[in-house]
């Protein structure tokens, strides 16, 4: 894939407008009364194959659950019944799945609020399942051999999925599941994000990070990362960065150019983003094309410095602001710890104890920053103004994604 050299930049620059994508407003879409609709969080519980459905805001009580494999024994004799099929769902058990079958990655309501779209990574797909009656609506398997993140676009009505394997993102008809259209990418394909006008898609590919070859000097071994701008219509390769360049440009040439989660600023102009084994995260400039700032954040003494030891590549993975821009959240997952940042002044504020934080996102009302733990399979709220935790909620066995979403006013959980 070509890279833009700085001479095109600017060409692009009013075009590739950024933002953080808000996936709940869509479920408010048009034709769907908001009155009607209720807005909750999506908690979902990857080694037990269900999502949590709590309060959005508050005391984030439970309100329900979804079983989001009523299809595993179908899917099981498909699996069982092609030997490459078995070969990677049992790679990805052994793998990033740490000895567990992956069963939910990412969520997202439909705008009606009558249907929650999953990404299963064990079984390669994404289905739509009925949040009345908990049956499946649609399925698509992904290319390849497994699913991953997802990104839904800002009227709800298109939902962009990672096919890990095959470097490919598809991007679905959110009501029927039909493809749309698909794209490629480096090599496995993370993190997805809409621009607000619904025109562009960022997908961010973080390489091999299942390998034991960590040490700096074997990082070339991680394969091709990079991330892909795309036309969201016609799913044209618009512009490619490559971190790589950005961090050598500032020196930092020992620091893995893989990037996880990410976040823009509500001005458009920022990009935040955590890479493979950093305790900390980068400030990229849209505009300029380079990296502005770094913020090292505290590390855990108790936390091994053996790199194999760490979670799929990932020492800090997790990263969402508050809706001013004022401050961002920091899941420190190998640290065992989450954290709000000034984002003015790049000082942290408290270093929560939390176990394993896989996630953070914003609250329904903007005021707290909700981090999964996985490691103590509950979600825990912290106060933006303050840094400081306010409750922590039980769910399911090993909870990673969490997003805001909506469902009927009087929704309960389905009998099935």
């Amino acid at each position: 894939m070509p890279v833009l050299r700085p001479r095109h930049l600017c060409s692009v620059a009013a075009a590739l407008v950024l933002t953080v994508t808000a996936p709940a407003t869509a479920a408010t879409a048009t034709g769907t009364s908001a009155a009607a609709l209720r807005e909750v969080l999506f908690v979902g519980n990857n080694w037990d194959g269900t999502a949590d459905v709590i309060k959005s805001t508050g005391d984030f009580a439970k309100i329900g659950r979804i079983n989001v494999i009523p299809d595993k024994d179908a899917r099981m004799a498909e699996i069982n019944a092609d030997p490459i099929k078995w070969i990677y769902f049992t790679a990805i058990r052994n793998g990033v799945g740490e000895g567990h079958d992956q069963f939910v990655d990412d969520m997202y309501t439909t705008p009606d609020g009558k249907s929650v779209v999953v990404s299963r990574p064990s079984f390669a797909d994404v289905v739509s399942i009925d949040l009345a009656t908990g049956n499946i609506n649609w399925r698509f398997p992904v290319s390849g051999y497994r699913s991953d993140h997802m990104a839904v676009s800002p009227d709800g009505t298109r939902v962009a999925v990672s096919a890990s394997i095959s470097n490919t993102v598809h991007v679905l008809d959110i009501n029927t599941g039909k493809q749309l259209g698909s794209f490629a990418t480096g090599d496995k394909p993370h993190e997805n994000i809409f621009t607000k006008d619904g025109k562009y898609i960022w997908n961010m590919a973080i390489g091999d990070v299942n390998t034991a070859l960590d040490d700096p000097a074997w990082d070339w071994t991680k394969g091709d990362r990079h991330i892909t701008v795309v036309d969201a219509t016609t799913y044209k390769q618009v512009k490619v960065i490559d971190m790589r360049q950005r961090l050598d440009a500032i020196g930092l040439t020992n620091y893995s150019d893989a990037v996880r989660p990410a976040v823009f600023s509500p001005d458009e102009s920022k990009l935040y983003f955590q890479v493979s084994f950093f305790n900390g995260f980068f400030e990229y400039d849209v505009a300029t094309d380079r990296i502005t700032r770094t913020k090292t954040l505290p590390k855990n003494p108790a936390t091994s410095e053996d790199r194999t030891t760490w979670v799929n590549d990932s020492r800090h993975h997790g990263i969402s602001m508050s809706p001013d821009g004022a401050r961002l959240c920091v899941a420190g997952t190998m640290d065992d710890y989450a954290t709000v940042v000034d984002r003015t002044t790049l000082q942290e504020g408290p270093l929560v104890t939390a176990s394993k934080p896989y996630w953070a996102t914003v609250s329904g009302d903007g005021k707290d920053c909700v981090i999964s733990e996985s490691g103590a399979d509950q979600v825990t709220a912290i106060d933006f103004a303050t840094g400081q935790k306010t409750v922590s909620v039980p769910v399911g066995d090993h909870p990673q994604r969490v997003r805001l979403g909506h469902v009927a006013a009087d929704w309960t959980s389905p009998s099935s």
